[in-house]
C-alpha cells in the first residue's frame, strides 16, 4: 500500500470480526483479497476501486460489499481523500444465518439500497469492543436477509454441500496446524473425497482450504508481531517457510506489508 492512511479506531467482535474506522488522504491500496466478505460504509469523499473487472465509486452513505477471495484495491479519486467503516466478516458467521446455503453473492461492489446500507451499517457498529452476543446475532441476521434479497450474479456453486465435514475441516484449520498440512490429512479428516471437499469448502466458506490455512497464519503472525515478536520470528512462528515468503503473502492478502500495518496501529481480537 502507498497510502497516507489514518486508523481512527479498531476492534474485533463475534470471533474475529474486525472493524476499522479508517481514512485514505492519498495514494492507493495494492491489489489484495482477503477470506472475509469486506462490508463498509463511506462517510466522506469517494472510495474509488477496481472489483470483478469493473471500476466502482462509493459516496457518502452508500455501502460497499465484496465477495471473500476476490480481488480489489482502493485508491483516492481527488485530493480530497476519502474515509469510511468497515468490518471484515467470516463467511463462517453467514454460515451460521445461512445452514448451509452456498454464500450470498452480491454482483455490484457497491450498493444504494436502503435497507441494505441500513444493515451493513447496524452490523459494523457491532463489531466494537464492547462485547454483546445478541446483538451482534440480529445485527448479523438482519445483514444476511439483505444480502440474500439483494443477490445476483451467477447461480450459487452448490447447495448440498457436506456442511458438518466442512466445518470439522476448518476446526482444524484453525488450529493452525503445523507446516506440511496437505489434502491428503484432510481428506482422512473429512472422511470423504479430498476434491469433492475443496469444491464444498469453497462453497460454505468463500475460499479454498489451502487460502483459509494461510489467512489463519497471517492472523497467528499478526498476533505474534502485535505481543513485540520480530518479523522474522513471526512468520517462522505462523508457520511460513521465511520472512520473504511471509512478506508475499501478507501484502497478497491486506494490500499491504507487515512493516506498514504494523506501524498503523494493528487491531485486537475479542474472542466470544
Amino acid at each position: 500500500m502507498h497510502s497516507n492512511a489514518e486508523h481512527h479506531d479498531a476492534g474485533l467482535q463475534g470471533s474475529g470480526v474486525e472493524r476499522i474506522e479508517a481514512q485514505l488522504r492519498a495514494g492507493a491500496f495494492s491489489p489484495h483479497r482477503h477470506d472475509t466478505y469486506t462490508i463498509a460504509v463511506t462517510t466522506t469523499g469517494v472510495q474509488s476501486f477496481n472489483y470483478l473487472g469493473q471500476r466502482w465509486q462509493s459516496l457518502p452513505g452508500q455501502a460497499v460489499i465484496l465477495h471473500p477471495d476476490e480481488v480489489h484495491d482502493g485508491y483516492c479519486s481527488d485530493h480530497t481523500g476519502f474515509s469510511y467503516r468497515a468490518a471484515y466478516l467470516p463467511p463462517a458467521h453467514v454460515q451460521t444465518v445461512i445452514g448451509g446455503a452456498a454464500l450470498p453473492f452480491l454482483a455490484a461492489g457497491v450498493s444504494t439500497d436502503a435497507d441494505l446500507v441500513a444493515a451493513t451499517l447496524g452490523l459494523i457498529a457491532m463489531c466494537t469492543a464492547e462485547v454483546d452476543l445478541f446483538g451482534y446475532q440480529d445485527a448479523l441476521h438482519q445483514f444476511v436477509s439483505a444480502l440474500q434479497r439483494c443477490e445476483g450474479g451467477p447461480p450459487p456453486v452448490r447447495r448440498n454441500a457436506n456442511r458438518e465435514a466442512v466445518m470439522r475441516v476448518r476446526e482444524f484449520l484453525d488450529s493452525v496446524p503445523a507446516p506440511g498440512t496437505n489434502l491428503d490429512q484432510l481428506e482422512e479428516l473429512a472422511g470423504y473425497d479430498r476434491w469433492q471437499l475443496s469444491r464444498d469448502f469453497r462453497a460454505l466458506l468463500g475460499t479454498s482450504p489451502y487460502r483459509y490455512l494461510q489467512c489463519r497464519r497471517l492472523e497467528r503472525a499478526r498476533q505474534l508481531l502485535g505481543n513485540g515478536l520480530g518479523l522474522a520470528a513471526a512468520a517462522h512462528e505462523a508457520g511460513f517457510a521465511d520472512q520473504s515468503h511471509f512478506g508475499r503473502v501478507f501484502r497478497r492478502t491486506f494490500g499491504t506489508t507487515p512493516l506498514a500495518w504494523h506501524r498503523s496501529g494493528q487491531p485486537r481480537t475479542i474472542i466470544l
